[in-house]
């Protein structure tokens, strides 16, 4: 092999100009592939957890059956009663994957400061369990002020854009109103403990956080309309959904029937923005495909024409069809090689710029600048190394097969 090896590397080397044009377009290819690699497996890890703890979906959420479809029209039917609650979640504890289980209740209507209304979505949440499910994401965010404690019962969290609408300081006081589920009007007082950007102008100017509590007597009800799991491991998708399933049928031996969506499934901006970088994925995977196999194989016919009583010469002295084949396959893989080792370092050229520069950008959607990051992904390198050697081999292999086919007579006389 060794032989082979070092006979390519001279035929490569005496023909260094149009080897050095291969090299650089699968260098080229290597690079922006990785490059985007890394980019959107830090995008995928940074939608990931804005899924998980900045939305406070955590990994699973249980509905009650039926609440997905008919929850709107009929709240009640569909809300998990005081009892159910506790049953489930005495359940779920036991489970060892199990972090924390928590209740939610969502409540929507116009907030007012007295002088102007608007309309607000509200999160009912139990506070000490929310601070676990979304640890320092609000401080990266603008969080001003406290957050929600269940010893100011009246105390909300409010998106900076609707608190600039109503002009809400931090201490202010503001008057929600709201229907119950038997139709009645319901109106509370609320006081402004904390100010900060949710991360998206879709809901900035109508997001509000308050005790479930508070939730519970804006609604007059006491039971939860879901309740949210955080797993000790399911950041991923696989993971969630694995898990997703063991948990239904584990509330169903206990005599519930539920619905249990996980995070990936919930993120509406997450599955968006996932299907997006696959489909530019896609299209730049292609094109740099296209690219590889085309330099390839044309450095290779070439190599076959110039050479072709070089072939004669070797086949008449007794190399056999599959000798040129791997000749001239050995050649492309070390096109191959070659050009992937300068891919890395064009790829970790970029890296380290990204990292010393530090660059943000305000991404669709999003109401504040987030860091520009590009994640060095070992395995996804070593992967786009062994498939840039197996695509040069493929498209060395076509001229290759073609001069072996060559007649040792037809081949000594080409001129």
């Amino acid at each position: 092999m060794l032989m082979w090896l070092t006979i390519s590397f001279r035929n490569i080397v005496k023909n260094s100009r149009r080897s050095l044009t291969t090299i650089l377009a699968i260098a080229l290819g290597f690079g922006a592939v990785a490059i985007f690699q890394g980019y959107v497996h830090s995008t995928y890890q940074g939608l990931t957890r804005a899924a998980i703890h900045g939305e406070g979906l955590a990994h699973l959420t249980i509905f009650k059956k039926g609440f997905l479809t008919q929850g709107k029209l009929y709240p009640e039917k569909y809300q998990f009663r005081r009892e159910e609650v506790e049953k489930i979640t005495g359940i779920m504890r036991k489970d060892p994957e199990v972090e924390l289980v928590s209740r939610r209740l969502s409540v929507s209507g116009l907030v007012s400061n007295g002088k102007n209304s608007t309309i607000f979505i509200a999160e009912g949440l139990v506070p000490e369990d929310d601070a676990v499910i979304r640890g320092d994401v609000m401080k990266g965010r603008g969080f001003s002020g406290t957050f929600l404690t269940d010893r100011d019962r009246t105390g909300v969290v409010v998106g900076s854009d609707l608190a600039t609408m109503l002009s809400l300081k931090q201490g202010d006081d503001a008057v929600i109103v709201t229907n119950t589920y038997s139709g009645m009007a319901n109106a509370l007082d609320a006081k402004v403990l904390g100010i900060y950007n949710t991360g998206a102008s879709a809901t900035n100017d109508k997001l509000m956080l308050m005790t479930l509590r508070h939730a519970q007597d804006l609604l007059d009800f006491q039971g939860a309309e879901r309740l949210v799991v955080l797993l000790k491991n399911g950041n991923t998708e696989k993971a969630a959904t694995a898990k997703a399933a063991a948990v239904r049928r584990e509330l169903a031996a206990a005599g519930f029937e539920v619905e249990i969506k996980t995070w990936a499934e919930l993120s509406v901006f997450y599955k968006q923005v996932k299907n997006m970088f696959d489909m530019i994925f896609f299209f730049i995977f292609s094109i740099v495909l296209v690219i590889v196999v085309m330099s390839v194989i044309n450095t290779m016919s070439m190599a076959v024409v110039e050479r072709t009583r070089e072939i004669g010469t070797m086949r008449a002295l007794g190399l056999k069809q599959h000798g040129i084949k791997l000749l001239f396959t050995t050649e492309g893989m070390l096109l191959g090689l070659l050009g992937s080792l300068l891919g890395a370092v064009v790829f970790f050229s970029v890296y380290f710029l990204i990292m010393m520069t530090n660059p943000t950008y305000v991404p669709p959607a999003s109401s504040n600048p987030v860091p520009l990051r590009v994640d060095l992904v070992w395995q996804a390198l070593g992967r786009n190394v062994i498939f840039m050697l197996a695509l040069s081999m493929i498209a060395a292999f076509v001229p290759a097969r073609k001069s072996a086919r060559m007649s040792i007579v037809d081949a000594l006389g080409h001129i």
